[in-house]
């Protein structure tokens, strides 16, 4: 094709793969075609990033110019906004077609995309969009979403082209480093690692052996981070397909579900989970608002006041409750924690210390490795008592700790300074006598600090107010409303499973995927 023909431009966005990337099959089919990452100034500047970020992008961002020069491509990377950078192409080598993948970003992105859509639209430049997993866009109603779901997900995976016809001679740029951004040192040096390679082996391994202990060891700090699948940071950049981890799973499932009935019951509640990504994500394509309003907005006025040093003892780890701040050290390093203890940091943010949701919500989003703007609002919502639910969730940290950690090895390991204190006391060590706390080396109030709120007042008085709320008339018609609307279809998921089991013919079990060699997740960093 001669140099000077315009060129298919493929977008690569949070779809940072080969395997099952519709949009790079269908450009391929056309022409000439320029791979495209922008990396833009209004990501790295944004109120929710961390460069831990883009540590894990850079990882996969090498991976996938890895893997396009099989294909005898380029990857081209540009620093700059998306409009700019088009324009600069298009002036360039002219862009005879822009293809993509739908995101449910956050607002940012939402706004981009708009400008993007209008920006082709003037141009003359057709610009299409394919669904990357079972979010539905635009959905009417909920009723039927979950057979909509079951029918994306059991399409056949987009294959991956043999040669792709490279764009014209251009300039492809490079990866930049993290300093070459001005990013400031990424502080995870425990995280998990990115890349096309290290999403297939966490699927891999957790397929073969690890999904074995996954319900009983998802709960508790100590055994999620191998229990897990350790996929989340994967999906939620990309690197695998929601489709290709549905449809593996389901094939493990028939192929051990004679043999082995306790591992096949342990994949099918992680495939329940791969539901709910989508069922969560829904929220927020359906509802953009909920990444800055509460879902009933009434909630907005009930913690009118942000108590700056609060949040500070939160985000630093230093509440006095020992599991609260081990979970969120823990956090600030590997940039991973398990859901159980996700849904306890909320909570404890928002019934314990009274915060409004939002600024809480953004710490941890910038503390999240996997952070994904849909799951990441109505589940901070749903800890925080904003969506309507009438379920009010409140933890107890120290039952927590006897529960999940009894032994204290968790807890030990991330504030060191109750290293020394008796199992008796690790959950609540503001009970221990003067004479212990010397003994121990951990004096309440010099070494640690004493718990910041009392537990039991705090509670009462969430529970006190949350509930007048709810009382009021006005408010009731408004959870009506936005229950209707995002409310969970349990039933309808369990029902869309079922007729899909009956209507699936037989095949012959799959051999179990090659064993991997182990991951070092207490290292790397956690997933899903």
């Amino acid at each position: 094709m001669p140099a000077s023909a315009p060129v298919e431009v493929v977008w690569f966005k949070r779809d940072l793969r080969l395997r099952d990337h519709r949009p790079l099959v269908e450009a391929a089919l056309r022409g000439s075609v320029m791979p495209l990452v922008v990396i833009e100034p209004s990501w790295l500047g944004a109120a929710d990033f961390d460069p831990a970020h883009y540590t894990f992008f850079r990882a996969c961002l090498e991976d996938l110019e890895t893997a396009l020069a099989t294909l005898g491509q380029r990857l081209h990377v540009r620093v700059g906004e998306v409009l700019e950078v088009l324009e600069a192409v298009h002036a360039t080598a002219g862009i005879r077609g822009l293809w993509a993948h739908e995101e449910t970003g956050n607002d940012r992105t939402y706004v981009r995309d708009r400008a993007v859509i209008a920006w082709c639209r003037e141009r003359g430049i057709p610009f299409r969009e394919f669904a990357q997993h079972g979010v539905i866009r635009p959905l009417r109603r909920r009723e039927g979403w979950a057979e909509r779901w079951e029918v994306r997900m059991g399409e056949p995976e987009a294959p991956l082209p043999t040669f792709v016809h490279p764009a014209p001679a251009m300039d492809a740029g490079r990866i930049p480093l993290s300093i070459d951004l001005g990013l400031n040192p990424d502080r995870r040096t425990d995280a998990q690692i990115g890349g096309l390679r290290r999403g297939e082996r966490a699927l891999a391994t957790f397929l073969a052996s690890r999904s074995r202990g996954y319900m009983r060891g998802i709960s508790s700090p100590l055994s999620a981070p191998m229990a897990c699948s350790r996929l989340s940071p994967h999906l939620a950049w990309g690197t695998v397909s929601l489709r290709h981890v549905v449809q593996r799973t389901r094939a493990r499932i028939e192929s051990v579900r004679d043999s082995d009935t306790y591992g096949a019951r342990n994949l099918e509640g992680f495939l329940e989970r791969l539901h709910w990504h989508c069922h969560f994500i829904q929220k927020l394509e359906d509802d953009p608002r909920i990444e800055f309003e509460s879902f009933v907005r009434a909630y907005d006025d009930l913690r009118p006041t942000l108590d700056r040093d609060r949040l500070e003892a939160w985000q630093t780890g230093m509440t006095g409750y020992p599991l609260v701040d081990a979970c969120m050290r823990a956090l600030d390093r590997t940039g991973w924690i398990n859901f159980r203890m996700r849904a306890m940091l909320m909570s404890f943010a928002s019934h314990h210390l009274w915060l409004p949701w939002r600024e809480p919500a953004l710490h941890l989003a910038r503390r999240f490795v996997d952070y994904e703007p849909g799951i990441h609002y109505p589940q901070v919502q749903m800890q925080a008592g904003t969506t309507g639910n009438p379920t009010v969730r409140t933890y107890n940290p120290m039952l927590q700790a006897r529960e999940q950690d009894p032994e204290g090895v968790f807890i030990r390991r991330w504030v060191p300074e109750l290293a020394g204190v008796p199992d008796a006391y690790l959950a609540a060590p503001w009970q221990m006598p003067p004479m212990v706390q010397i003994d121990s080396g951990c004096r309440i109030g010099q070494h640690y600090p004493a718990p910041i709120v009392d537990h039991e007042t705090a509670i009462r008085q969430a529970r006190s107010a949350i509930g007048a709320l709810r009382r009021d008339p006005e408010v009731q018609t408004e959870t009506r409303r936005i229950l209707d609307r995002h409310g969970s279809r349990r039933r309808g998921l369990k029902a869309a499973e079922t007729r899909r089991r009956r209507q699936t013919p037989s095949s012959p079990p799959e051999a179990a995927p090659p064993a991997a060699p182990q991951l070092r997740f207490d290292f790397e960093g956690p997933g899903t």
